[in-house]
């Protein structure tokens, strides 16, 4: 049997849980023409239907509260959704103040009228009837689908029972009633023809257990309860004369007893009841008041230590910051200017270039010059020289080339020449 990863919390001992489905249109009015008339009567104290504020759009829910022994009190909630093409799902939850004991009445009657045909007494997985003897479909394939649902069903207790021989009127009521009130809406009894128990048993194979012929047996769910056992949950005869089944009531009430997860969605179920529940006496009105007062309290008080410790921290960091500062007047240390942020070595570059060019701009004339040789006028060895490169920077003057010294034979010849006209001439 396949095994969730994840562990669902276990049903509280004080809680009583169960769902079904009313399949008529006026399940509202059913709810509080009977609840009135049990508070009347004095068997129900109080009940209130939840405003449609507080309940999803489409849905009611309506509380009630009753006595169910000396000091005892049971608080419930039903949630009815929205109505669809089969009617209204609704789900009971009702907690006691003690550990419930099924002997106590079934919620469920507390909510809705029991009659022969009452259109609220449907369980909602697979469509039976609450204190019916239920038989199982004659199709084959039908029959399969319905235990394979009872054995997913985790909100009610099926009870599966073949019948030996076709019985009479007295073997064909329903054994559900022979339980205590507190499991008439809880448990849903499956009749099996003579003919079909190799097919019920074929259907229940996969879950591992099987009826007897002619006997019982309780469906273990899923998940199965932790301390399940076939052979402890199935009664080997079970005799439909009309004789108290004692053997198969007493494993019903067994299994029922044990330690079930919760049902899917019985979770949030739960959480509303215990902590949206609105319909409270004056003495819990005054008790919740009186929590909320504490709560008021105790949160103020939290804040006003908090303001208190902020306060005081903040004053020991004033002498403290007082200290310094006279400490420092005292060791006659200056005061440091605060530190410009330097840009980038980028920016740092850009700016000592531009001083640069601005200072270079100041010391040379503007426009192209022309430099000469000492004693004479410009010629072959004259250099311009313009202040200003193909780049538009500014550049340094260039000094003009000074004449090359004449080489070696060329002097010579030149002072020969010199000495030769100087005589003739004299």
């Amino acid at each position: 049997m396949h095994i969730s990863a994840t562990v669902s919390p276990t049903t509280p001992s004080t809680v009583w849980q169960t769902r079904g489905r009313h399949t008529g249109p006026t399940a509202p009015d059913v709810l509080r023409k009977h609840l009135q008339a049990l508070k009347d009567a004095g068997t129900v104290q109080d009940f209130k239907e939840l405003p449609d504020a507080d309940t999803p759009e489409g849905e009611s829910a309506f509380e009630a509260r009753w006595p169910v022994a000396e000091e005892i009190t049971v608080r419930a909630r039903l949630r009815l959704a929205e109505w669809s093409g089969s009617g209204q799902e609704w789900t009971l939850t009702a907690e006691a103040e003690r550990p419930w004991d099924p002997r106590w009445p079934s919620p469920a009657a507390m909510f809705w009228p029991w009659e022969a045909d009452t259109p609220w007494g449907q369980e909602t997985v697979t469509g039976e009837r609450f204190l019916t003897a239920n038989p199982l479909p004659a199709d084959d394939k039908e029959l399969r689908r319905a235990l394979r649902a009872a054995l997913r069903d985790t909100w009610t207790v099926h009870v599966v029972v073949h019948e030996a021989m076709t019985p009479d009127e007295r073997g064909r009521r329903s054994l559900v009633p022979l339980l205590p009130p507190g499991l008439h809406h809880r448990v849903v009894e499956h009749r099996a023809a003579p003919h079909q128990l190799r097919t019920v048993n074929w259907a229940l194979k996969e879950s591992g257990v099987e009826v007897p012929r002619g006997g019982g047996l309780v469906l273990p769910g899923a998940p199965a309860p932790a301390d399940y056992d076939a052979a402890a949950f199935s009664v080997r005869s079970v005799f439909l004369d009309g004789t108290h089944p004692t053997e198969l009531l007493d494993a019903v009430r067994r299994f029922a007893a044990l330690p079930r997860p919760l049902p899917e969605g019985a979770d949030a179920a739960l959480t509303a009841l215990r902590e949206e529940w609105q319909l409270l006496t004056v003495e819990e009105e005054l008790a919740r008041e009186r929590k909320l007062v504490v709560m008021y309290k105790e949160a103020l008080e939290a804040m006003t230590e908090s303001r208190d410790l902020y306060r005081e921290a903040a004053e020991h960091a004033h002498e403290a910051l007082a200290a310094y500062r006279e400490a420092a007047a005292e060791a006659g240390e200056p005061r440091q200017a605060p530190v410009r942020r330097a840009g980038s070595p980028f920016q740092q570059l850009g700016r000592t270039l531009e001083r640069f060019r601005e200072t270079t701009k100041g010391l040379l004339p503007s426009g192209p010059q022309v430099s000469a040789p000492a004693g004479g006028s410009p010629g072959e060895d004259a250099v311009l020289v313009d202040t200003h490169d193909v780049t538009g920077e500014t550049v340094a003057p260039v000094a003009p080339r000074a004449p090359e010294p004449p080489r070696g034979d060329d002097a010579g010849d030149r002072v020969e020449r010199a000495g030769t006209t100087g005589v003739s001439d004299r």
